[in-house]
């Protein structure tokens, strides 16, 4: 992208940038180890790790779906954004005090339920500040910096884990909490509340009705059918880090492994400015 387009995406927009940069580094810093931490610590059983990543990614989806709608209603989008935030700030100390998987289970489940609430409302504030010939590249540009984050997060943890002997993992997850607080920091200084037009009279139906579903496009319904069907094939990052502890690599390297694939996810997100498109 040249750089005039780059000087011209809204600096509200930067700033989410920069805010899901941190927060993503704070989050992946915990989620890169902590498969190994509820088996070599909590003495889990693999079973609770699927069940609990499971619950937890279907409790971001509602989440999202039902924010999406809380903000679409009320304009209340910064106020959705740093609750979503700083409910998944909230939920790393736990992770740290955890001693059972009932707990784990809950901190997790908090921190779900705050991305999926700061989701929609973070994406229409990209949408109401930005103009309409960018709109690919400032959601591009949120993307790969949340992506970057997601690859800084699991290297800071393999590094504190290579230089920590004693409570690796309890340690990792309080120091996860500075980037969460320095992007609620973020969020608080630097965020716009873009002011929605006054609208008189009945408020609007939904806009998900049965004729609006009728008159989808068989093109979009192929690639929704597709979404579908790769959603169903994909697992848990969390079994990759324990398939890398059951083939015998240390724990230190095992963060690199998400390293190496947040890598390459981060290296292709920006390309969604070339056709204004959104992807996610």
């Amino acid at each position: 992208m040249s750089a005039s387009p780059l000087r011209r995406i809204p600096r509200t927009v930067w700033v989410l940038g920069f805010v899901s940069l941190l927060m993503d580094v704070s989050s992946e810093m915990i989620h890169a180890v902590l498969p190994l931490f509820m088996v070599q610590v909590l003495a889990a059983d693999v079973f609770w790790v699927g069940l609990i990543e499971g619950a937890a990614e279907a409790v971001a989806l509602a989440a999202k779906v039902f924010s999406g709608v809380i903000a679409d209603r009320f304009g209340r989008h910064k106020v959705l954004v740093f609750a979503g935030y700083a409910l998944g700030v909230l939920s790393k100390p736990v992770f740290a005090i955890a001693d059972t998987v009932t707990t784990v289970f809950f901190a997790r489940f908090a921190d779900r339920i705050g991305k999926g609430v700061r989701g929609a409302p973070r994406d229409a504030i990209i949408a109401d500040v930005s103009p309409k010939e960018l709109l690919g590249a400032s959601y591009g540009l949120r993307q790969s910096l949340d992506a970057a984050g997601a690859f800084v997060g699991p290297a800071i943890a393999a590094a504190l884990l290579f230089t920590l002997t004693e409570d690796a993992f309890r340690t990792i997850f309080w120091l996860a909490l500075i980037p969460g607080a320095l992007c609620l920091m973020l969020i608080l200084a630097g965020v716009e509340n873009p002011k929605t037009p006054e609208v008189s009279g009945p408020r609007k139906p939904l806009p998900i009705t049965r004729e609006g579903l009728k008159r989808l496009t068989p093109a979009f319904r192929a690639v929704l059918v597709l979404g579908v069907l790769f959603s169903l094939a994909r697992f848990s990052n969390a079994f990759i880090v324990l398939r890398a502890a059951d083939a015998g690599i240390a724990n230190a390297w095992i963060p690199l492994v998400m390293v190496g694939m947040n890598l390459v996810f981060s290296a292709s997100s920006y390309r969604t400015d070339r056709s204004n498109r959104i992807y996610s």
